[in-house]
């Protein structure tokens, strides 16, 4: 017998059985499975069996639950119902919930119009009373097996639907599946391998609980003369039969109803123990990020001058605009260029545009986000006409837990880029991932790859996020605060791995960071990002000493280092970050400015050429020549807030 995996379904599913709830459980199946199937075979002639002189009797030795106004022997007939009750069931739970599983992922593969629709329906259908929906269509498809089936499953599935509905609308905003539609995956792959498979726990938990409500349902449309009819029986059928009996034989009426009731325990179970086997993915580690002092090694590519000609930028980004309802303008007039090669730093406060701007280049600005520019080129491709990336650009996003899919293997998840793009077959596929895994210094990468995300550390869940951007051949990897989670062993090992990468393909970097020391440990160039806007363009080794805006220099003037005296008070920025809706006429920096006069309140700059390879924003911008020096090294820019 080959071994299982530890992480395996199979695995996990035969640990479960062996706790008391799975024992329970299977204990309970087999039995019911033995009567079902056995059931008809063994006393199905004694159950049809008429005998006129045992009418209406007692529990006895021969008849353990009595009999009949026939004279049939009522317990053979409550065993003998088991099958066609279960048949019964488990049709209508078939279509409840496979019905329920289509309308519930069709919002998420559908047009945004379509998926409204269906939205709306589900819930107009779920506030109907559960009850009289079950009678109405009882009544629409007629008295008998399949029509009780039929109003059955289909009453079951709205309630469904919904909660998958909801399942999957959580799911639909992770970032690998918004990855996976950048890379071109089809609606049908989508829901299979990253939407259901997250949502199959609650799911699983809640079609037991559904057929184990069918099951009554079912059995009471029986009872009421509106399911099946003579001369077949199931378990509503009987308790029917024998109501009128109770106070004579109150055994034979009840037992019916307790073979209801242990059976949907018993669904109840199976589904609590599919839970408990599918139920691995651990909870997200936490970690508190750590700022290191940068160092003296700085990268040498450069990249296209910003007061120069840049028509051979590998990104060339003009006017660009993201915006929400409401009037907020998140990213107001973004100008920038990346060249070949080049490695270039987006620093700013939280809520500064970096990472919008980001999202907007790899066209993953969430709904209801809008994004306009007047250009917007990668690698001279026009990406407001067609936005597909393929594996030229590789996103590195903030949170590795959310860019996994925390259902499928690692390995299998960087296969899915070679597949879809690169044609490679399913054993290429793997052996590339495996290759990749070691490339960014995953040790025993053949074994890693198949494991799922929550058993990689931080630093490893990271360092897979970036060897699926290397699955193709990226021109553009943007890392957006890839450290931040990271404790500072880790954040150097990535950020090392990350100049490894740039040094091996060729590649350009687009680092976004509130952490000035990781700006200039790694990047050339850096813009300096306010309220939507860049407000400065400045070679790296300029950001200490030379920053000609206020902001900038308040950012890193504001950190103290080392060196600091403890009895000295720390600098800060006064006031705080507009919102997006609060954006007047001057300049959004005013209001917390020391150098600001009415120009400023009254008029916005422009981000203008100053100087050799630089640029600002500023109406009074400092002359690094003429301005004191900043008694701090750059560390944190979130600190200064």
């Amino acid at each position: 017998m080959p071994h299982l995996p530890a992480n395996s379904l199979p695995h996990r599913l035969g640990r479960t059985l062996r706790t008391p709830l799975g024992v329970t459980a299977l204990t309970a199946c087999v039995l019911l499975t033995l009567v079902a199937v056995l059931g008809p075979v063994l006393l199905g002639a004694r159950a049809d069996q008429v005998d006129t002189a045992a009418i209406d009797q007692g529990s006895s030795a021969a008849h353990l639950l009595g009999t009949d106004d026939l004279g049939r022997d009522i317990a053979a007939r409550v065993v003998v119902a088991t099958r066609l009750t279960l048949e019964l069931t488990l049709m209508a739970s078939g279509i409840g919930v496979g019905g329920g599983l289509l309308l519930g992922v069709a919002p998420a593969v559908l047009g945004r119009r379509l998926g409204r629709l269906v939205t709306s329906a589900v819930g107009v259908l779920v506030a109907f009373p559960g009850l009289l929906f079950v009678l109405f269509l009882a009544t629409v498809f007629g008295v008998g097996s399949t029509g009780a089936v039929l109003a059955v499953g289909l009453a079951t599935i709205p309630p469904v639907a919904r909660l998958v509905q909801n399942l999957t609308a959580s799911i639909d905003g992770s970032d690998y599946v918004a990855a996976a539609r950048i890379l071109g995956v089809g609606r049908f792959r989508l829901v299979v391998r990253h939407l259901l498979p997250n949502i199959a726990e609650p799911c699983v938990l809640f079609a037991a609980q559904a057929a184990a409500g069918i099951l009554v349902a079912f059995s009471g449309l029986s009872f009421l003369g509106l399911g099946v009819q003579p001369p077949q029986y199931d378990w509503g059928r009987l308790l029917n039969d024998q109501l009128n009996g109770i106070y004579v034989n109150p055994v034979a009426a009840l037992a019916p109803g307790a073979a209801v009731v242990l059976t949907g325990l018993v669904f109840g179970l199976v589904g609590e123990v599919l839970a408990q086997a599918g139920g691995h993915r651990a909870p997200q580690e936490r970690r508190q990020a750590v700022a290191v002092a940068p160092t003296a090694t700085v990268p040498t590519a450069t990249g296209p001058r910003p007061d120069g000609p840049d028509a051979d930028a590998l990104v060339r980004v003009r006017d660009l605009r993201v915006s929400f309802p409401g009037g907020r303008e998140a990213v107001r007039g973004v100008s920038l260029a990346v060249g070949r090669g080049e490695a270039l730093g987006l620093v700013g406060e939280s809520g500064s545009g970096k990472s919008l701007t980001a999202l907007a280049l790899a066209d993953l600005v969430p709904h209801p986000g809008q994004v306009s520019a007047g250009e917007i080129r990668f690698d001279g491709h026009d990406l407001r006409t067609d936005p597909r990336l393929g594996t030229t650009l590789a996103m590195v996003f903030q949170d590795p837990m959310a860019s996994l899919n925390p259902a499928l293997r690692v390995g299998r998840q960087l296969s899915e880029v070679a597949e879809v793009h690169l044609g490679a077959t399913r054993s290429q596929a793997a052996a590339r991932a495996v290759d990749r895994l070691a490339a960014v210094r995953i040790p025993s990468a053949a074994r890693r790859a198949g494991q799922r995300p929550h058993e990689y550390s931080g630093g490893m869940r990271q360092r897979a996020v970036i060897a699926m951007g290397l699955m193709g051949e990226p021109k553009l990897i943007i890392a957006d605060e890839p450290t931040t989670a990271l404790d500072v062993t880790v954040q150097q090992q990535v950020l090392d791995l990350l100049a490894e990468v740039r040094a091996d393909t060729g590649a350009a970097l687009l680092l976004i960071s509130h952490d000035l020391a990781v700006v200039a440990q790694v990047c050339t160039r850096v813009l300096v990002m306010y309220a939507g806007r860049i407000v400065e363009d400045l070679p790296v080794a300029e950001l200490a000493r030379g920053a000609a805006h206020p902001y900038t220099r308040a950012l890193v003037g504001a950190v103290p280092t080392m060196a600091t005296d403890p009895d000295t008070e720390l600098a800060t920025i006064p006031g705080r970050p507009p919102e997006p809706a609060e954006h007047g006429h001057g300049c959004s920096f005013a209001p917390r400015c020391a150098l600001a006069t009415g120009r400023c309140l009254g008029t916005e700059p422009e981000l203008a050429a100053f100087g050799s390879g630089r640029r600002v924003a500023c109406w009074h911008p400092v002359d690094p020549i003429d301005a004191d020096p900043i008694d701090a090294d750059p560390i944190d820019a979130e600190a200064a807030s």
